[in-house]
């Protein structure tokens, strides 16, 4: 964007040395197409600027987020045991079935009382 910003700066520089009348048609078309040309160079250079500021931001949020949930720094995970997630009530219910051994019985039978 700067090197468009220079070049827009050198075809002024031009339009000045050639001492351009802006009251001929001819003139005053180029000048205009020059201003409008800086006004638009302005415009995307100050819109650009405010983009990079909000990707900066963006990207400081995801730098948080990222030490917030892949940081295992500060979780050591050989404090617990898997008996401390395991619970013997949740599976008291599967006792051993009388007509099979399976601890948990889906037979059909009619002697079953697992059902």
């Amino acid at each position: 964007m700067d090197e468009i910003i220079n070049k827009l700066s050198y075809i002024q520089g031009l339009a000045d040395g050639y001492d351009l009348d802006y009251n001929k048609k001819e003139d005053r078309l180029l000048l205009e197409l020059i201003d409008a040309m800086a006004e638009m160079a302005e415009v995307i250079k100050f819109q650009q600027d405010e983009l990079n500021e909000y990707v900066d931001l963006i990207e400081e949020d995801l730098t948080n987020l990222e030490d917030y949930v892949y940081d295992e720094e500060d979780y050591d995970y050989d404090d617990f045991d898997d008996d401390d997630f395991y619970d013997d009530d949740l599976y008291a219910d599967f006792d051993d079935c009388d007509c099979c051994s399976d601890d948990s019985c889906a037979c059909e039978s009619d002697e079953c009382d697992c059902e």
